[in-house]
């Protein structure tokens, strides 16, 4: 019998394994669906972090073996947050998370990756509290991690934090497991995983790291001679990374010290004192950064981690508790994290841009995507959480078996665990259905903006000129519309800064625009609306554009004015009637107006590349005057006129006029039409 007792220990220890395996695998499954419908339902052209299209449009270029682009016409085709380089442009992003996501680009669909991400975080978020504690805070801090809506929320999209925290996640379980087994095959592991987190995010990778090394120097005062091979394997692939990352910079930006993201922005990274952006420029001083990180630490605490505030006052208790029970050294590297990375953000800027606006609560990217510079904080903060909910309910149960029956204590402990599951998922649930309907209003504003490009009208190949809310960026915000890295696909979406170049470099192709109406703000679920306008090209001695725009019976008067980079003219018509009928005659060097009611025959100068606007102001007094805007992109060579439809919007106020008030002919007021017809002429006809 005694020989038994050892086999069957070993037994009951492999089921328990079993079973723990089985539960963390559950865990994991469930993230990896929560991930998947959060990502498809809520996220299916992408959210508000317009850094989503740069990185899918990176593991395009990394799929065909592409460091560079280089756009067929300069100016019109540069995506959102890359460097101009010459005739070629690069990502200012490091390319690990794009060779990540390109992962499900091969396996048919980059979404497919995204559960696969939430799978392998919650697994190794297990293994690491595992190897620090034990199998059951392990499992539970899997649960606190796959709970929280900054896991769910930023897993579920095209960002880096994700990618970057399942490599640290690696490096730590093969680090711990290289410490506790001396194994050199696991300390290579985690040196390649470092090393590979370093080159996706350096500085992400040391504020998570410096922990661990804190206790690689430790081990080594203590026993050198033993923990010298595992800890100089872990050094040396880790600086392998580093490497890499630097090798990277020399080919890119041809100084292996330069990254692409300072080549971007000299001054978008550490530090305090002056930083800036593009036009984003402010003096980021330590108060600045004390008050910014205080902010996005209490949204960490109170809103994006499971439970909110209950969920962190068990993390303290959590700390509490492994001190009083004697700190193990394991246990401190998880304790030394939740320092470093929280005191580690403070010397970034970063952190103050994802509050918006500073003084007005839910505003700014960490609204809708949560404190994503903080994403490792979840590791320790789970850990110890883990911790503390199971040392209350050890206590709870202790106390219960001592005043209770058997049967009493069992029915009192699950009371007190159903009640607390209750509360703390209440807290979750509510939080995480706010932030899931913030980002789906904007969804549904994304959705009537392209709904116009979805609804089968594209006659392809084609071209499509997009709109500019943010300045000549290409996929800022259109992220969903990318082009193919050579710009071949069958569609292919331009800037409108250069189009007669872009319909020369594509001149079999059919030409659109896409235009929007109300100002750009989906998170106030504004546009109201999109069009999507068949652009024809004529060529001609004269271009002929004829228009009828609809007017009301109460209005006063209509006026015309023709504005061109040479001068501009206003006409006002001899009467009013329910439609107001004109045509613009453009030749190589003047554009005039003419028609029934409009007894006019001076002209305006035009210039050899020009846009010639055309105003039709209805005045039907304070208030409730309006006008019909038509922009005319015109180009004169050797006495030839080239001419492309006009852009028409249809505006309220002055003010509106610009890009943000396209003519919606389906919601357009009753009364209110805009038709047009561009001909060319080879000699004008009076």
């Amino acid at each position: 019998m005694t020989n038994l007792t050892p086999a069957l220990r070993r037994a009951k220890t492999a089921v328990r394994k079993r079973r723990w395996q089985a539960a963390v695998a559950v865990v994991a499954i469930t993230g990896a669906v929560a991930v998947w419908l959060v990502a498809t339902r809520t996220f299916p052209y992408h959210s508000l972090n317009h850094d989503e299209g740069v990185y899918l449009q990176q593991a395009s270029m990394l799929l065909e073996g592409r460091l560079f682009v280089r756009p067929p016409v300069a100016d019109a085709f540069r995506p959102w947050f890359f460097v101009e380089d010459g005739d070629r442009l690069y990502p200012k992003y490091s390319p690990v998370p794009a060779a990540i996501f390109a992962i499900g680009k091969l396996a048919g669909g980059s979404r497919l990756v995204l559960p696969g991400l939430a799978a392998a975080i919650l697994a190794l978020v297990a293994l690491v509290v595992r190897e620090v504690f034990d199998r059951r805070t392990g499992l539970v801090a899997a649960i606190a991690v796959l709970c929280s809506p900054l896991f769910l929320i930023e897993t579920a999209v095209f960002l880096p934090y994700a990618p970057t925290a399942m490599l640290n996640l690696s490096f730590a379980y093969a680090y711990l497991r290289a410490d506790r087994t001396g194994d050199l095959r696991c300390a290579g592991a985690a040196g390649a995983a470092i090393g590979a987190a370093f080159f996706a995010r350096p500085y992400t990778a040391i504020l998570f790291a410096v922990p661990f090394i804190g206790h690689a120097c430790w081990t080594l005062s203590r026993d050198f001679r033993r923990a010298l091979p595992r800890q100089a394997t872990t050094a040396v692939l880790g600086l392998g990374g580093v490497g890499l990352a630097l090798s990277y910079n020399a080919v890119v930006t041809g100084s292996p010290l330069l990254f692409p993201y300072e080549a971007f922005a000299p001054l978008d990274g550490l530090g305090f004192g002056r930083r800036r952006i593009l036009e984003h420029e402010i003096e980021y001083t330590a108060g600045l950064a004390l008050r910014s990180n205080a902010l996005v630490l209490r949204s960490f605490v109170t809103e994006w981690l499971v439970g909110g505030l209950v969920g962190a006052a068990l993390a303290a208790a959590g700390i509490g508790v492994a001190v009083r029970r004697g700190l193990s050294a394991r246990a401190a590297v998880l304790a030394g994290q939740a320092l470093t990375i929280t005191v580690g953000n403070v010397y970034f800027w970063g952190n103050f841009n994802i509050l918006g606006d500073i003084d007005r609560a839910g505003t700014g990217l960490i609204a809708t995507h949560g404190p994503y510079y903080h994403f490792d904080l979840l590791l320790p903060v789970a850990a110890f959480a883990a911790v503390g909910a199971l040392a209350l309910f050890d206590a709870v149960r202790r106390r219960a078996d001592r005043s209770l029956s058997p049967q009493g204590a069992r029915a009192a402990v699950v009371a007190v665990v159903l009640v607390s599951a209750l509360a703390v998922g209440g807290v979750t649930a509510t939080t995480l259905d706010g932030k899931l309907e913030r980002n789906e209003a904007v969804t549904e504003t994304y959705e009537r903006v392209y709904d116009p490009l979805d609804d089968g009208t594209i006659e392809e190949p084609a071209v499509v000129y997009l709109p500019t809310p943010y300045g000549d960026w290409l996929a800022h915000p259109f992220q969903a519309l990318r082009n193919d890295p050579g710009f071949d696909g069958e569609r292919i979406y331009a800037l409108d800064e250069r189009p007669f170049d872009v319909a020369d470099e594509y001149p079999d192709r059919s030409l659109y625009r896409l235009a929007y109406r109300g100002t750009w703000a989906p998170h106030a679920g504004s546009p109201q609306g999109a069009r999507l306008q068949r652009v024809d090209r004529v060529a001609g001695e004269t271009v002929a554009l004829n228009v009828s725009v609809g007017v009301p019976k109460t209005a006063g008067s209509v006026s015309a004015t023709i504005t061109t980079d040479e001068g501009s003219a206003t006409y006002v018509a001899d009467g009013v009637s329910t439609a107001s009928e004109a045509q613009l005659l453009v030749t190589a060097d003047a554009v005039r107006l003419r028609g029934t009611g409009w007894n006019t025959t001076s002209t305006v100068p035009v210039g050899e590349g020009d846009d010639i606007a055309l105003t039709v102001f209805v005045d039907r007094g304070p208030g409730s005057s309006y006008s019909y805007r038509l922009e005319l992109p015109v180009r004169a060579e050797n006495g030839t006129v080239r001419a492309l439809t006009p852009s028409v919007e249809r505006c309220s106020a002055i003010r509106e006029c610009g890009g943000e008030a396209a003519y919606l002919p389906d919601s357009a007021p009753e009364g209110t039409f805009v038709r047009t017809d561009l001909t060319a002429l080879n000699r004008e006809r009076d």
